[in-house]
């Protein structure tokens, strides 16, 4: 039925009057499915069990800070004294468990106070509620991602070094180091470090301890496959992946030593993968680590001239544009399978874009090299809840493919905020229940029971 046109139209004489008055008014209504996820799953419990002692002291129980502070990275906040715009707000005091909220000045010292025991407390619990999820999805090999990521700082921060900063090499910085699994789609590990750190070269201690936590966290070990980059091809690297069993795809850099543009230049006959890309493997001893390794070389045709100069003079320009990469591996999978599986490292890039953008990862709240370690510890835990979240109340399953592909099709937190998280909501009491009143917009309504029956059927 078309409606008249007069009746489409609003008439606006004036401005309205602004009121300061009204209770009970949440600009977040969807953090109350988030905080019953949590209550079904005992993320409060495993916080006390794992903080205890271990985080500063305050009139404020450390474990409602931490849920708080959880709450404010779920609902866009990027900065500690954007805490004073929620300061009414009842379902964030009722997700945090407070009667009232901290003042900024209180919460921006209590984290200021954090300590290396703090950060290694939040990271265990990140590594409780990552293997909760693992072991629900039943995986016979975890898919890891190991990569760091860069996030600028000010001039005066502790421990921040100028390095490796690609846009901005005198900004000093921090360099945290990741492992993302791929299928389940979260963050197993994360460990913050100076920017002057090498990926490769600082890297044995976070592998070493990623792979006891999954030993320790998953009742049988799974088997262990890893994604690198070329920072990564090192003999150390490959000699600790060896000894611990651990299956590995890494990035070849062409360096002169390696012979690679010399059996680029030999070789005669490709193995096609497609019209565009094709591939040979060599079994290339190299002399100076005093092991055999096998490397698989790519060629992939392009229609720009290659960036990569030193590969120009590989062929006749009649030949086209070539930009080439190499991997080596101790997996058996074919060279083809393997393009496909380094190509699913960008999911982990993906998920870096997320925890800047969407979170505050990249935010720098302390002078404190600890206090800023156990912020991004806290962005890991709150990412990594969303994503539990979604996998019991909102994500549908798909199929795996060879690029390892998350089993669950997520949505971003800009998604999560605008259909979910960021709802305005009223807090009343009728019949002296309190309830949360959140409108009548069909889509609204139905988003909302259909996460509330998920809730319910999931556990």
């Amino acid at each position: 039925m078309r409606l008249r046109t007069s009746l489409l139209k609003r008439r606006v004489n004036g401005d309205l009057m602004l009121r300061y008055q009204a209770a009970g008014l949440t600009s977040y209504a969807g953090l109350e499915l988030l905080r019953r996820f949590c209550a079904t799953v005992g993320v409060k419990d495993l916080l006390r069990r794992k903080l205890s002692n271990r985080l500063p002291r305050s009139d404020f129980s450390s474990v409602s800070l931490v849920m708080l502070l959880i709450a404010m990275l779920v609902s866009g906040a990027r900065r500690v004294h954007q805490l004073g715009y929620l300061e009414s707000d009842p379902v964030v005091a009722r997700f945090s468990g407070l009667a009232r909220l901290p003042s900024v000045r209180s919460l921006s010292r209590w984290l200021g106070r954090c300590e290396d025991p703090a950060v290694e407390a939040l990271a265990e619990a990140n590594a409780e509620i990552t293997s909760a999820a693992v072991q629900a999805l039943k995986l016979k090999t975890l898919t890891v991602d190991v990569d760091g990521s860069v996030v600028s700082t000010g001039l005066t921060v502790e421990s921040a070094r100028r390095g490796f900063n690609p846009h901005h090499r005198k900004v000093p910085s921090y360099y945290p180091i990741t492992a993302y699994e791929a299928r389940s789609g979260l963050i197993l590990r994360c460990q913050n470090r100076p920017g002057n750190v090498h990926d490769g070269k600082a890297s044995l201690e976070f592998l070493d301890a990623l792979i006891t936590q999954i030993e320790d966290a998953l009742p049988a070990r799974p088997d262990i496959e890893m994604r690198m980059d070329g920072a990564f091809f090192r003999q150390d690297v490959l000699d600790h992946l060896g000894a611990a069993q651990a299956g590995y795809a890494i990035k070849v850099p062409f360096y002169r030593w390696l012979g690679l543009k010399e059996a680029v230049a030999a070789r005669q006959r490709w193995r096609r993968i497609d019209a565009k890309l094709s591939y040979f493997e060599i079994d290339r001893w190299i002399e100076s680590w005093q092991r055999r390794q096998r490397v698989i070389i790519y060629r992939k045709k392009v229609a720009h001239e290659t960036r990569k100069n030193f590969q120009l003079d590989l062929f006749d320009p009649d030949d086209g544009h070539y930009e080439y990469s190499a991997v080596t591996t101790n997996l058996g999978i074919s060279g083809g399978s393997l393009w496909q599986f380094m190509a699913g490292r960008g999911t982990h890039e993906q998920a870096y874009a997320e925890l800047k953008s969407g979170f505050a990862f990249d935010a720098v709240p302390s002078q404190s090299y600890a206090a800023n370690s156990a912020w991004q510890q806290l962005n890991i835990i709150a990412f990594n809840l969303v994503r539990r979240f979604q996998m019991a109340a909102l994500a549908e399953k798909r199929t795996t493919n060879q690029k390892r592909r998350t089993v669950f099709k997520f949505s971003t937190i800009r998604t999560l905020r605008y259909q979910c998280f960021s709802r305005a909501g009223v807090l009343t009491r009728p019949g002296g229940r309190q309830t949360l009143d959140i409108g009548t917009a069909p889509l609204v309504r139905s988003f909302f029971e259909r996460v509330e029956r998920r809730l319910l059927t999931s556990f």
